[in-house]
């Protein structure tokens, strides 16, 4: 028997997704959560018939660095408004010479160098859950989600690696050329600054969260490679994250077409046997 429950999938992005005839019937969300207020507004509507919510993960104005995003706020606050999935854009570096610039990478693991950032919402804040959450990060994103965006990717012929680990460094800052190495040495084929702890949460919410990564630069591993710049970083993102925006598009079609629903409990069932209660 076919699952009938509606899915709504959240977007996290920016660039990309500013198509005014993107979204059909777009309303304006302003939403308060127990974590603090979002990046920014919540734009809901449909894409394509599907209901659809999307949020800049930086705000609108990207005046947000990513140690300073309220990754809490804005995973509740999608969460609060119905969301079932989260698909998400990443620009990344790439630590390996076979994910080159302007490739796609859907994300299937993460190694976390980031420090003083809030990873649960169980922490006692008023308003949120209670008890502590000892949550299975294997697999970390999920799976459904992904192969609908790599099979995005492949029917548009777009070049896609179907499995990637991030490093999740703190930036601001771009890495040292050790760092790099270190990162590489590691098994890490992408570096960026907002993976972690964005899929943590999502997955702690019991939400359906997958990324696409955008690889625009070699990082400063390779020999005589340059330091990375800000200014070919955006070039290459400029040119290539129409790609990105339309694996999303493509996979929030793919997701609604899908009538067996049922992994959506199977992530809440997970939050559930994680949690400790204290008497």
């Amino acid at each position: 028997m076919s699952d009938t429950r509606k899915i709504k999938i959240g977007i996290i992005g920016g660039s990309g997704f500013d198509d005014p005839a993107l979204f059909e019937d777009p309303i304006e969300r302003e939403v308060t959560t127990p974590f603090g207020k979002p990046s920014d507004v919540l734009i809901e509507g449909r894409i394509k018939g599907v209901s659809c919510v999307l949020l800049a993960r930086h705000g609108r104005k990207h005046q947000y660095q990513p140690s300073d995003i309220n990754y809490r706020a804005n995973i509740w606050a999608l969460k609060e408004i119905g969301c079932t999935h989260v698909l998400a854009t990443t620009a990344t570096g790439s630590l390996v010479e076979d994910y080159r610039p302007g490739d796609l990478v859907i994300v299937d693991d993460f190694i976390d160098r980031t420090w003083g950032r809030k990873c649960t919402f169980y922490d006692r804040t008023e308003g949120g859950p209670r008890g502590v959450c000892h949550l299975p990060m294997r697999p970390a994103f999920c799976e459904k989600a992904r192969q609908a965006m790599y099979q995005a990717a492949r029917a548009r012929n777009y070049p896609c690696h179907e499995k990637g680990t991030a490093v999740v460094i703190q930036g601001p800052r771009f890495s040292s050329r050790a760092e790099s190495l270190m990162h590489k040495q590691w098994g890490g084929h992408l570096v960026n600054m907002t993976t972690v702890p964005e899929v943590v949460l999502a997955k702690e919410a019991g939400l359906s969260y997958a990324a696409v990564a955008l690889v625009t630069d070699y990082d400063c591993w390779r020999d005589n490679e340059t330091s990375v710049s800000v200014t070919e970083v955006l070039a290459m993102f400029a040119k290539n994250v129409k790609k990105a925006a339309d694996v999303v598009i493509d996979a929030v079609q793919i997701l609604a077409s899908d009538n067996d629903i049922g992994y959506i409990d199977a992530h809440k069932d997970l939050v559930t046997s994680a949690i400790m209660l204290k008497e």
